[in-house]
């Protein structure tokens, strides 16, 4: 199976994870050396950045929120050292905003966890205009509406009543919502 994706991947097969989950990014960095890549791990932004200065890879996946700041840093040092990386956001706490921020500075795919090596793999070696195809488990609409409360909460300094009132909603009905559990 390598084999036929290494013809895929180009000359330089080199590939940063960097996530701060160590046995998720161990067990993703085998998975994509199965398939053909390279990978290399990094499980904060600082030694992300400096693995990004000091080999530039091909391919890159970064996760989001990590123990020492934000992955959004790793992608604007991959890009500034190497501009064609081709940059995978995986992250748990998927957010619209989060995701244009991502696309924005570079990466040309934001996958939400879980996600397996197949997908990861198939968004790194995405060509052209084609759409990627849809994922197997979207966001329910129930979890799209409490992430976009959650973004507006975030975007209010976490303000109830400034929340409520920008999403037109009553301020009790707003409290019910943030104290459960997010949606599957």
């Amino acid at each position: 199976m390598a084999d036929d994706l290494g013809a895929d991947l180009g000359p330089d097969r080199s590939l940063l994870l960097v996530d701060d989950d160590e046995p998720f990014v161990k067990r993703l960095a085998k998975a994509m050396e199965k398939r053909g890549f390279l990978p290399d791990t990094a499980q904060s932004v600082a030694e992300g950045r400096a693995k990004a200065m000091a080999h530039p890879p091909a391919y890159a996946v970064v996760d989001l929120r990590l123990e020492d700041g934000n992955g959004l840093d790793v992608i604007e040092a991959l890009r500034e050292k190497r501009p064609d990386c081709r940059i995978v956001v995986l992250t748990g706490y998927g957010a619209i905003a989060t995701a244009v921020a991502a696309v924005k500075i570079g990466a040309i795919d934001y996958l939400s966890k879980p996600a397996d090596a197949n997908d990861v793999t198939n968004a790194l070696l995405a060509r052209g205009e084609a759409l990627p195809l849809p994922p197997e488990n979207p966001m329910s609409a129930d979890r799209v509406r409490w992430e976009h409360i959650q973004r507006v909460y975030e975007m209010c300094e976490r303000n109830v009543s400034e929340t409520a009132r920008r999403l037109s909603m009553h301020r009790r009905t707003l409290q019910r919502i943030l104290a459960k559990r997010s949606p599957k």
